[in-house]
């Protein structure tokens, strides 16, 4: 009989996860359920006169042997290297020339969210995008209901790859004492949130360098990257900056104007880069990320360790950065593929599910 899968969120690691089981265990019939209209996560890309700007993640390192040689091996169709180092500045927006240490940096011409299409693609899997999951339960199966009132299932296995606190509110009261309990250990994994600004410009910033990261902990700006030196994402004579904020700042003025924001923002920015033509973009863009970054996995939080194997003995997983225990888009893709192939042993084994 054919094993069934079912995978909430449509991430960089669920799309890993249905890469690695999809090649283990091609027989297995996935369906992914994704409350936006895109993929990838925090991955994120947007499109805008001819232009690609990524606004969460900023690229994708060159730090896993595995996801190295996956993502430039097979998934290198329209992969570009982000050209360019990254320096940093100070309190006083001093900027000086650092070490390049990450290696190499890679996005896509069209966006770094072709990844999740690059794993999904040849996994074979479809999205059912704009269906929120809301709720799980255990019943000779996994069910899932989403805002609309529809059933999804019995799915032999589950997989859920929203961030933790979203993880954590699926898993209450699912008739499955393991997935609550894995849900509990989830609600204590904590995260900084980070509000970007996207500032676009008709003209060219001059400058050495790819992206700028702030040596000052208690700054208001963390990370300013220019989208022009990623291959295919501007056009000539334009420029595109993209403003992280700091997890305190971001916090202190989450549901502030974005306006306000934004041009608080560009006003920093131009005098950190010394140009007072950046305090007024031509057009601008934002998004708030709730829960940007973790601060620690879930293997951290006390009984971590237990809770996991205990929901994998149910065919209960979850994968992403916050499983892995780094904040990085590498880090997640790994997960992935490793929880993928956790789940095609588990379905080769037959293992009952609601234990």
């Amino acid at each position: 009989m054919t094993a069934r899968l079912g995978v909430v969120g449509a991430g960089s690691a669920a799309a890993a996860a249905t890469y690695a089981l999809g090649t283990a265990r091609p027989d297995t019939e996935t369906t992914v359920f994704e409350k936006s209209r895109g993929v990838c996560g925090r991955a994120a890309a947007r499109r805008r006169d001819g232009i690609v700007y990524e606004y969460g993640a900023n690229y994708l390192m060159d730090a896993d042997d595995r996801v190295r040689t996956l993502v430039t091996d097979e998934l290198s169709d329209g992969l570009v290297e982000v050209d360019g180092p990254i320096w940093t500045f100070d309190a006083d927006g001093n900027v000086s020339e650092s070490p390049n240490g990450e290696g190499h940096r890679w996005t896509y011409e069209d966006g770094i969210t072709r990844l999740a299409k690059h794993l999904f693609g040849r996994a074979g899997v479809e999205v059912h995008r704009e269906t929120r999951i809301t709720d799980v339960h255990c019943a000779e199966g996994w069910h899932l209901v989403d805002s609309d009132g529809g059933e999804h299932g019995p799915f032999d296995a589950l997989l859920l790859t929203p961030p933790a606190p979203q993880t954590a509110d699926l898993l209450r009261n699912t008739g499955n004492a393991a997935a609550d309990r894995l849900g509990n250990a989830a609600g204590t994994v904590r995260y900084q949130t980070i509000w970007t600004a996207v500032l676009g410009y008709d003209f060219t910033v001059d400058a050495p360098y790819y992206g700028l990261r702030s040596s000052d902990p208690d700054g208001d700006i963390g990370w300013i990257g220019r989208e022009e030196r990623k291959p295919g994402h501007v056009p000539d004579g334009k420029s595109v900056l993209v403003v992280q904020a700091s997890p305190d700042w971001s916090t202190a003025r989450y549901d502030a104007p974005p306006a306000q924001n934004v041009a608080a923002l560009a006003r920093r920015t131009a005098k950190i880069l010394g140009d007072p033509r950046l305090a007024a973009p031509d057009w601008s863009d934002h998004q708030g990320w709730k829960y940007a970054l973790p601060t620690a996995s879930i293997a951290d939080a006390g009984p971590g360790p237990h809770v996991l194997r205990d929901a994998a003995q149910s065919d209960l997983y979850i994968t992403g950065d916050w499983v892995a225990g780094e904040a990085r888009l590498h880090a997640a893709v790994r997960n992935g593929l490793e929880t993928g192939e956790a789940i095609a042993r588990s379905l080769a084994s037959s293992s009952p599910h609601g234990k």
